[in-house]
């Protein structure tokens, strides 16, 4: 469902360029994409597709804001040295609300995160300005969703138990995570993208498949490595 939503999203942007260039050609009106700042749209359209897709996460709506700051400065509107300056408060400050909205209504947000498990708690795994390592062993493993921030997370699977379909909801803001998943799994990758990637070295398994791992990724000047 998500997926499709997103197709659907991209589809229409490249729709809308379509209709402004052949308005251009047939002279109808005067559209010009490449407008001051107009390298903004490759941060601020990835990150509203992705918040529409997946929902709002720390990723991706620190993405978009910095994109739009950057957009205005570059429109003159507010000034460059200004939004230089308050990039990290900025994400400092969400990654603070993100903190409060999960404590006050986290069982909410778990449950919206983990479609594909069935309603089934996922784990809540954080790592700012700093390092944390979770393993597995033997233990039932229903989802999770990631965030590292100016830091690591290794999120070890390789013993764990994956009886269904799951999703890893992994945001990697000036950091990484390291997902690390077990055989007989299948990995499909969802990313955002932002001077930042995800790296799939999971190999393709020829035997029988026992569950899906599907991994929404925001990545800001980090990654996302799936081994």
């Amino acid at each position: 469902m998500r997926n499709t939503m997103g197709n659907v999203l991209w589809g229409i942007a490249f729709i809308v360029l379509g209709i402004g260039f052949a308005g251009n050609a047939l002279g109808i009106w005067n559209f010009n994409l490449f407008f001051d700042g107009w390298w903004t749209l490759f941060i601020i359209v990835p990150c509203g597709i992705s918040i529409i897709q997946n929902g709002v996460g720390t990723g991706n709506i620190i993405g978009l804001i910095i994109g739009i700051m950057l957009l205005m400065s570059s429109q003159n509107i507010i000034n460059g040295a200004t939004v230089g300056d308050l990039i990290i408060p900025i994400i400092l400050i969400v990654i603070g609300l993100n903190f409060i909205l999960k404590g006050n209504n986290g069982k909410a947000r778990k449950v919206e995160k983990t479609m594909y498990s069935n309603g089934k708690v996922a784990a809540d795994l954080s790592a700012v300005f700093g390092g944390r390592t979770v393993n597995y062993q033997n233990e039932v493993f229903s989802g999770a969703t990631v965030n590292a921030v100016f830091g690591g997370v290794k999120l070890d699977l390789r013993n764990a138990i994956i009886e269904e379909d799951v999703v890893i909801n992994a945001s990697a803001i000036f950091g990484g995570v390291d997902i690390l998943l077990p055989d007989g799994v299948q990995v499909k990758v969802s990313s955002v993208p932002i001077f930042g990637g995800v790296s799939n070295k999971m190999p393709y398994s020829n035997g029988p498949i026992k569950a899906v791992v599907y991994v929404n990724a925001t990545c800001m000047f980090g990654g996302v490595d799936i081994k």
